[in-house]
C-alpha cells in the first residue's frame, strides 16, 4: 500500500507540472501547434534517462524509483516510460523487437484514438 501511495502522490505532482507546462507553452507559443506536449515528451524522456542511469549507478531504492519514475515522470508523461522501454530493448540488442514495439505503440495508439473518436461520434 505504501508503494501505491508513492506512485499516486508522485503522479499527482507530475500531472500538475504537465498542466502548468501546457499552460506556459500556450501562453508563449499559442494554440496552433502542440508545443507543450512535444516539450513534455522530450523533457520527460530526457529526465527519465538521467534518473534511471543515476539510480542504477548509485543503487537507489525501489521506493525512489516508484515515486520519481513511475509517479512523477509517469504523471508528467507516459512517453518517458515508452522511451525507456524502447531503449531497454535496443540496448539488449533486441533491435527488431524494439522497432516493432515503437512502431506498434505509436501507430496503435494513434489508430486507437481515431477508432475511439469514430465510435463516440457514431453512437446516438
Amino acid at each position: 500500500m505504501a508503494n501505491l501511495l508513492l506512485v499516486v502522490v508522485g503522479g499527482g505532482i507530475g500531472a500538475g507540472v504537465r498542466h502548468l507546462t501546457n499552460i506556459g507553452a500556450l501562453r508563449v507559443f499559442g494554440p496552433n501547434y502542440p508545443w507543450g506536449t512535444m516539450v513534455i515528451n522530450i523533457v520527460g524522456s530526457f529526465v527519465m534517462g538521467l534518473f534511471v542511469a543515476s539510480l542504477i549507478r548509485r543503487g537507489g531504492s525501489n521506493e525512489l524509483r516508484l515515486f520519481v519514475a513511475t509517479g512523477i515522470l509517469g504523471g508528467f508523461t507516459t512517453f518517458s516510460a515508452f522511451s525507456l522501454d524502447f531503449a531497454t530493448l535496443w540496448e539488449r540488442g533486441a533491435t527488431l523487437p524494439a522497432l516493432a514495439y515503437g512502431l506498434a505503440s505509436v501507430i496503435g495508439a494513434i489508430t486507437a484514438l481515431f477508432v475511439g473518436l469514430w465510435l463516440a461520434r457514431s453512437l446516438p
